[in-house]
């Protein structure tokens, strides 16, 4: 089904010609999943570098870590715009509730051309619903070792509200984690083993360095916020009660394997 008519099936008005999609995704600072994840995406969406919002209608969409797949945040009425003292844009977005028991729920398959703001009538014969959950997708929900990939600030939260499923599934196993820095492009190549697992090693993070020699210097040098561009995701896993030599044969294959003693962060 196409998502547009989807969409006009909760309300006729929305039509394609009325609307600019928006395809929310990385930019260079921030993630809008993690945004989302937060609860700040509406505010987030707002700001703009350039006029993008000059239509009725945004139906906005978030960049899903698989190739091709969207999540359907909401449907907004554009209701104006102000010129910020940067040159800048912040809109007046008002989301219609006849869309906000989707909002979440809705994954919407779809191939992105280069540009993230599309005319509705442009796209909307490409753009089709792929499912509908039953729930919205949230950070408490453990996306799968695989598919873990969160920022600093996000670990933080996890961390301090003890969330149960990323906590369960992270601190029963050991294994190889990487922290990569969105700033530079370095890496940090990381193990955990014995109580605790990865949780438990995640969870000494949120002073932003756990103590960790060349993650320390830049925290000690630029301050808590150089952390914010930190990003965690596991490499390898393994049981609790593998042996921690083998887990640190691992860990030195993967330092090896990605230059993060020569080019990353790890000072051995």
């Amino acid at each position: 089904m196409l998502l547009f008519d989807f969409l006009r099936a909760q309300d006729p008005t929305l039509s394609p010609k009325l609307a600019k999609v928006h395809l929310a995704c990385w930019n260079g600072e921030e993630d809008p999943l993690d945004v989302y994840y937060r609860g700040g995406f509406d505010e987030w969406q707002t700001f703009q570098n350039q006029a993008n919002f000059e239509r009725p209608f945004v139906v906005s969409l978030i960049s899903l870590a698989e190739a091709g797949r969207w999540l359907f945040v909401g449907v907004y009425a554009s209701k104006g715009k102000r010129t910020l003292p940067t040159g800048k844009y912040q809109y007046e977005l008002e989301a219609l509730p006849a869309y906000a028991e989707f909002g979440g729920r809705l994954l919407v398959s779809f191939v992105r051309p280069r540009t993230s703001y599309l005319l509705g009538d442009n796209c909307s014969a490409r753009m089709t619903v792929h499912s509908v959950a039953a729930e919205p997708m949230k950070l408490d929900s453990f996306p799968g070792f695989k598919n873990v990939d969160i920022s600093f600030e996000d670990l933080g939260f996890l961390v301090r509200s003890a969330t149960t499923s990323w906590r369960t599934a992270l601190s029963s196993v050991a294994g190889v984690y990487l922290i990569s820095d969105t700033l530079t492009g370095k890496l940090y190549v990381g193990s955990a083993t014995g109580e605790g697992g990865i949780w438990g090693r995640w969870a000494q993070y949120v002073d932003g360095h756990g103590n960790n020699l060349e993650l320390k210097r830049l925290v000690g040098t630029e301050g808590i916020a150089r952390a914010g561009h930190f990003r965690f995701s596991v490499l390898e896993i393994a049981d609790t009660h593998t042996g921690e030599p083998e887990v640190l044969a691992r860990e030195s294959h993967w330092k090896k394997v990605l230059l993060s003693r020569v080019h990353g962060l790890n000072a051995n």
